[in-house]
């Protein structure tokens, strides 16, 4: 690129480490320390050089004014029933956060129940974590700010919308579990102090808090002091008589189940599931009988009924066995099991009796991605909501007696989509693996190899890509760009068994994956690399800087949103150790030659050609710390120091915002604008 931008000094340490025999240069260790007055003074040189750049773009404007149209539209959450009480989000538009609602009749006007736009003048105060009692009129919520996992708590009676006295901090990766009788809840916290942004985050402790008391009195349930990285999630039962405890660790999907009588007080917690061998999810319960969605000898997933007076497992039963498609989830409501699944990445769901006997399939309104059906298991009706890539998440309610579906709500925007098409298309993998992608675009398309293309990808810890909107995607589409979601190894597409397929020593099979989706892009003559873009966020932040690393010719920009960039260090920062069930550990020698043969920051090169990269971060993500995206940026930008043909390394630093969740409308509009404005320079379409 020509008169590339003069890029901030990052200055440079002697900082090495000597780990497993090697010694590695850590020159930006300094950009550690996040509220130092040099880093600080770093992130806003680095922000004058981006936003400069940026607001040199001519389509800049316009596509913010075009994005704050298009999400000018009222978007209904699915909703959901406790008590006498129907609860939803809603958003009118431009709110920064969506609103909870109640009613108690599905004819009547919902009524605003907690409004978080109110919580805060720049909408950086989002509602996180909810939990009802059982009759519905006591809601515990937990509000995060400036995008941090922490999370303070309050109780709010639903019929005056005061808030009791009761106030809980100190908790993350948690929820509430009420008592039947609606004297507390059950719920997990750590020791840790939410303002130190980069605290390890370990020995989560399992408490009941007895509402109207102080937290200080809050009673220990459980918990491991021999165990640091094991994490209690409780459930009560539908009886209220039993406490299911799931114990995790980490990121891994593997978990253990323990469980306590709740109508003896001095029951012991008792172990259920004491191995760590296969995921077990609680999906309902009858009287002792509890069923659990697992993939126990089954990689797309089965479910099991356990009898609590039987629980060795040779007494468990299956109730639905495994299928060609994958078990993402199952709800007991309307007195039958209702079990969502995966073919090809895209939704089915199917009902069952108790007993495990087939109902049929429930039927959607096309190709796209299912949410909801949650509900109690005597409720005679469910909602769940429907969306594809250019069809904005209709919400429908399901009545279980007739089995028919109608639109409970519709969204309408400005936006044609009957001018676009979307198909699925299967590539080879590098191995010859059949790989699913969705492509995105307007009809018509002409393949002579120049449209624009932007490759999304993710492939990581179990998680799903399957067909969603997002306004943030239409002005690409609406300028003639291709998107392309590759369903690449790693994720939970196919099962548990393509997830291992794409992690620890087999993590380079997810890169080898994404980069011949970009190969096939090209040599179906979609694009060629100077118009093909690709885009992650944390993992996928990972994924696409892995790429960009190894294969810089092959791509015209890069897009890595809140990356783990550097492999060596991320498991000493909050959350990271938990990674390390797909990463593995850069402290066991084998692991760590691993990490580093694909650890982005330690595989740039000087000299190189890396095409046109803007990261993005915060500087309150708390979940990947933004000291990754502030030392690949560093070592990015001295790498192309020089180097004529290089692209642009820009980074851009969001402020009073984390990992992502529960970001303010008004940010997203920014920062989806940004990124589609830096694309279209760097690819030459403005």
């Amino acid at each position: 690129m020509s008169n590339p931008p003069a890029y901030p000094p990052s200055r440079r340490s002697d900082q090495r480490d000597t780990l497993h025999g090697l010694e590695i240069a850590d020159p930006y260790r300094w950009l550690e320390d996040l509220d130092s007055p040099e880093t600080a003074a770093w992130v806003e040189a680095q922000n004058k050089v981006s936003f400069g750049f940026l607001e040199a773009i001519p389509a800049r404007a316009r596509l913010k004014e075009r994005l704050t149209g298009l999400w000018n539209y009222e978007r209904y959450g699915v909703p959901w029933r406790k008590g006498r009480h129907y609860f939803f989000f809603k958003n009118d538009g431009l709110q920064n956060q969506s609103v909870l609602y109640t009613m108690t009749s599905l004819a009547e006007e919902p009524t605003v129940l907690i409004d978080p736009n109110l919580l805060s003048q720049d909408g950086t105060v989002a509602l996180a974590t909810l939990g009802l009692s059982e009759d519905g009129e006591l809601l515990t919520y937990g509000t995060s700010a400036s995008g941090s996992d922490w999370e303070s708590w309050r109780v709010r009676r639903v019929a005056d919308r005061v808030d009791l006295d009761d106030k809980l901090e100190r908790i993350k990766f948690s929820a509430p579990a009420w008592a039947k009788d609606g004297s507390g809840f059950y719920y997990g916290r750590f020791d840790g102090d939410p303002s130190k942004l980069d605290e390890v985050n370990r020995f989560q402790k399992l408490f009941f808090h007895r509402l109207g008391e102080a937290q200080e009195k809050d009673i220990l349930v459980y918990d491991r002091p021999d165990q640091s990285e094991w994490g209690f999630s409780p459930e009560v039962s539908e009886d209220g008589k039993i406490l299911i405890i799931t114990v995790w660790k980490g990121t891994d999907p593997k978990n253990l189940v323990f469980w306590k009588d709740l109508t003896d007080p001095a029951a012991p917690v008792r172990e259920l599931v004491p191995e760590f061998r296969a995921k077990f999810s609680h999906s309902g319960d009858l009287g002792r009988t509890f069923w659990f969605t697992t993939d126990l000898d089954a990689p797309r997933g089965r479910v099991l009924a356990i009898d609590l007076d039987r629980p060795e497992e040779q007494a468990w039963r299956e109730l639905i066995p495994q299928s060609p498609d994958t078990l993402e989830g199952v709800h007991a409501v309307g007195n039958r099991l209702v079990a969502s699944y995966l073919r090809d990445a895209h939704s089915v769901v199917r009902a069952y009796s108790l007993a495990g006997e087939s109902i049929g399939e429930i039927a959607l309104p096309g190709l796209g991605t299912v949410s909801g059906f949650s509900g109690q298991r005597e409720h005679k009706e469910s909602f769940f909501g429907f969306s594809g890539f250019t069809s904005p998440a209709a919400v429908w309610r399901h009545d279980f007696a007739t089995g028919a579906s109608e639109i409970f709500r519709a969204p309408r925007l400005d936006f044609d989509a009957a001018a676009y098409e979307t198909s699925q298309v299967f590539y080879p993998g590098k191995d010859g693996t059949r790989i699913p992608m969705f492509l995105v675009h307007k009809l018509g398309l002409a393949k002579d190899g120049n449209a624009p293309v932007y490759l999304y990808g993710y492939g990581g810890f179990n998680i799903n890509l399957t067909p969603s909107f997002s306004v943030g995607n239409l002005p690409w589409l609406e300028a003639g760009g291709v998107l392309a979601v590759a369903n690449i190894r790693g994720g939970g597409e196919y099962g548990e068994e393509w997830h291992q397929a794409g992690i620890l020593e087999r993590k380079q099979t997810g890169f080898d994956d994404f980069i011949a989706a970009a190969e096939w892009l090209i040599a179906q003559k979609y694009t060629r690399p100077a118009r093909l873009a690709i885009g992650g966020g944390s993992n996928g932040g990972l994924l696409v800087a892995a790429c960009m690393v190894q294969r810089p010719e092959l791509f015209g920009a890069v897009l890595p949103a809140v990356g783990v960039l550097d492999m060596l260090r991320f498991h000493k920062f909050t959350i990271g150790w938990a990674w390390e069930s797909d990463y593995g550990s850069p402290d066991r020698a084998e692991e760590f030659r691993t990490l580093l043969a694909y650890s982005p920051l330690h595989n740039l090169k000087p000299g190189i050609a890396y095409p046109a990269t803007m990261i993005t971060t915060a500087d309150h993500d708390d979940r990947v710390v933004p000291s990754h995206s502030f030392k690949f940026a560093s070592a990015l930008q001295a790498a192309v120091a020089g180097v004529p043909d290089a692209g642009p390394a820009l980074i851009r630093i969001e402020t009073k915002a984390g990992h992502g969740g529960g970001k303010p409308m008004s940010k997203v509009i920014e920062e989806t604008a940004d990124r589609w404005a830096f694309l279209m320079r760097v690819l030459g379409m403005a």
